[in-house]
């Protein structure tokens, strides 16, 4: 890479290809990227036409035995061994110069924060303090925030104070005290028809157990 490359943001990543150039530069707090339209390189569009011209060469050389014209040159998208490495000074200089224009097309689109000093894009920026969010948060998107957590904490303590039947009510079923069977829950067996309901001592007018033949307070005849 070209040591003259000064960007206004060091948080960006290089693009460019020997066919041209291309920059992407980033939010230094949400990394959101912005990516500078490509700028073709002349010196690629004019080695291509003498690789052609190459290419031209070795046909014709290969059908008359002899090359008239140099040799065939590498072909456009043959890989290069390096990144930036044995590029040309001219293309190098394009590449300084595509920089530099991708810069003034990148830096109207982020901020720098005075107090920090992190260039970041419109979505971290407020325009009413002229300081990026973190520094001065939004007061509306705030407010928006405290509430929904005040709403979530006050569904989270009504739930809290909130009665929940866990289905540990133990229903017993009566059994007739004439038949041993289960005599559901009227007043008579529902398979013999005897009373269901708890006799009382015609004595002392206590209750006692269904089945029950004599009191069990005054030890009357039930």
């Amino acid at each position: 890479m070209s040591k003259n490359l000064i960007a206004f943001n060091d948080n960006y990543a290089d693009n460019s290809t020997e066919a041209g150039f291309e920059f992407t530069f980033f939010c230094d707090q949400c990394q959101e990227g912005y990516k500078t339209r490509f700028i073709a390189s002349k010196t690629y569009k004019k080695k291509g036409f003498f690789d052609n011209l190459g290419k031209v060469a070795s046909i014709a050389g290969s059908l008359t035995g002899k090359y008239d014209i140099g040799y065939a040159g590498e072909r456009g998208g043959d890989v290069l061994s390096s990144r930036f490495d044995g590029m040309s000074p001219a293309w190098h200089k394009e590449h300084e110069a595509a920089f530099e224009q991708a810069q003034n097309e990148a830096r109207g689109h982020f901020h720098r924060c005075p107090r920090c000093g992190k260039w970041v894009c419109d979505n971290d920026w407020n325009e009413e303090a002229s300081l990026c969010v973190e520094d001065a948060p939004r007061e509306s998107v705030e407010v928006a925030a405290a509430r929904a957590e005040k709403m979530k904490e006050d569904i989270r303590e009504k739930a809290r104070n909130t009665q929940v039947f866990t289905g540990e009510i133990d229903q017993r079923q009566a059994m007739c005290p004439k038949c041993g069977k289960p005599a559901g829950q009227g007043k008579f067996c529902n398979n013999c028809g005897a009373p269901t309901s708890s006799p009382k001592c015609q004595q002392c007018g206590a209750e006692n157990p269904p089945g029950a033949r004599f009191c069990s307070e005054c030890g009357g005849k039930v």
